[in-house]
């Protein structure tokens, strides 16, 4: 399945024991959609494309601005005003050529979500907003597939992996993000990057981790964050881990499941 370009391209890859060719050919055959082609998925599409994921899919409606370019490294000056999509196609056909690459320069909703990420075998979520992410796993779990979902701070950052379409070895089904979180903080108490900040370097270690995971959940390799929450804190250059569990009061899928579907994220 791998051509000797593609066979030298990935060979750091092949002769690693845990990926080899099979891995590599997971990878060829795998399809991954990335909500927001910003801070976090601009360096998670790059390293999923170099790493020859087959397609590459980007949601995302907004075009490019100067204040971007101190973070969103798919992007460069002359993308000034384009649609992200386009200059995010750029960039990886220029670095893979093997790689197909989907835009879809639109707002994600309620209407076209579950469309949108059941043509997808993965989804990445690096939006910046609550209610996109609560409507992102809401419909990766109705649509039954793995949610790698992450979160930037102004120093700090956050990443599991949800599949709460599927149950454990204990028979249970896995947690959800509203396991995790709830409920949304109210409206003005996490002010929004343009307020606070960012550091820009800390969303290149933070996408290429959702790289590291989505790639580690493809190929099969290791232990995957579900059902645990890294956390962060570049301040102090310290990463921890959090144990979470299926709440059974959860409204997707809990004892007493309340959401069937989207109609809760129409507005």
């Amino acid at each position: 399945m791998l051509s000797p370009d593609e066979l030298e391209r990935y060979a750091r890859h092949i002769v690693l024991r845990d990926v080899g060719g099979p891995g590599q050919a997971a990878l060829k055959r795998a399809s991954v959609l990335v909500i927001g082609a910003g801070g976090l998925g601009a360096p998670a599409l790059m390293y999923l494309a170099a790493a020859g994921v087959g397609t590459l899919g980007v949601v995302d409606d907004d075009v490019v601005s100067l204040s971007n370019l101190q973070r969103q490294v798919i992007h460069t000056t002359p993308d000034i005003g384009r649609h992200k999509v386009e200059s995010a196609a750029e960039r990886i056909s220029a670095l893979n050529p093997h790689v197909r690459f989907v835009g879809h320069a639109t707002w994600l909703n309620a209407d076209n979500a579950l469309g949108l990420i059941g043509d997808y075998d993965l989804v990445l979520d690096g939006s910046d907003n609550f209610s996109t992410r609560y409507l992102v796993s809401d419909a990766c779990f109705f649509a039954k597939r793995p949610l790698i979902t992450a979160a930037l701070g102004t120093f700090d950052g956050s990443l599991t992996t949800i599949r709460a379409h599927e149950k454990n070895d204990a028979g249970e089904f896995n947690p959800t993000y509203r396991c995790l979180f709830p409920e949304a903080p109210p409206p003005g108490t996490v002010p929004a990057c343009a307020e606070a900040g960012v550091m820009g370097a800390l969303a290149g270690v933070l996408g290429s981790m959702m790289a590291l995971e989505a790639i580690r959940e493809i190929v099969g390799f290791g232990d995957g964050l579900v059902g645990r929450l890294l956390m962060i804190d570049a301040r102090a250059m310290r990463f921890e881990t959090l144990r979470y569990a299926r709440d059974p009061a959860n409204p997707l899928n809990g004892d007493g499941p309340v959401i069937t579907d989207l109609s809760a994220h129409r507005t």
